[in-house]
């Protein structure tokens, strides 16, 4: 039976580091959901139609890896899509301490679900969509970061 991860986020924008992730896990896994996080509460740049969609254009050739939008515990989620896996990136030591915490709180309200971690190529280990919307904020180049469409959007909505 192939396993099924779960990748959760804001992808707010999605980024390069976040596809890099996506398709070397879709190599290890028969199915990777891209789970997009509505999160108001960290108040998005874009909204949650326009993530999905942005992730959808820039996933679009990786085989196994389908983009759904999510409003709900992420363990429901985990159930709901029959994930066994959750997956999450780590950038550097200071990811660490939340994500272990997340993935405790995951266990305990999603026993069958394990968390797998993985680390973006060296070469994205410093992008953050944080750190990418405040480039294209002050109208410094985003193109090593993201997609061609991400960054078209961000300059659409930022300018």
């Amino acid at each position: 039976m192939p396993i099924t991860a779960l990748y959760p986020g804001t992808f707010d924008p999605i980024t390069s580091g976040h596809s890099d992730l996506i398709e070397r896990a879709s190599k290890l896994f028969g199915r990777v959901l891209v789970a997009v996080a509505a999160n108001p509460k960290k108040a998005p740049l874009f909204s949650l139609e326009e993530r999905v969609a942005l992730a959808q254009e820039v996933l679009a050739g990786i085989p196994g890896v389908e983009v759904i939008g999510f409003n709900c515990l992420l363990a429901h989620l985990a159930e709901q899509c029959q994930a066994q896996v959750l997956l999450r990136g780590l950038r550097a030591v200071s990811d660490f301490e939340y994500e272990f915490q997340l993935a405790g709180m995951n266990r305990r309200l999603a026993p069958g679900v394990e968390t797998l971690f993985l680390t973006p190529a060296e070469r994205y280990t410093y992008i953050s969509s944080s750190l990418v919307k405040e480039i294209a904020a002050l109208g410094g180049p985003v193109s090593e970061f993201v997609h061609p469409r991400v960054e078209a959007a961000l300059n659409n909505r930022l300018r």
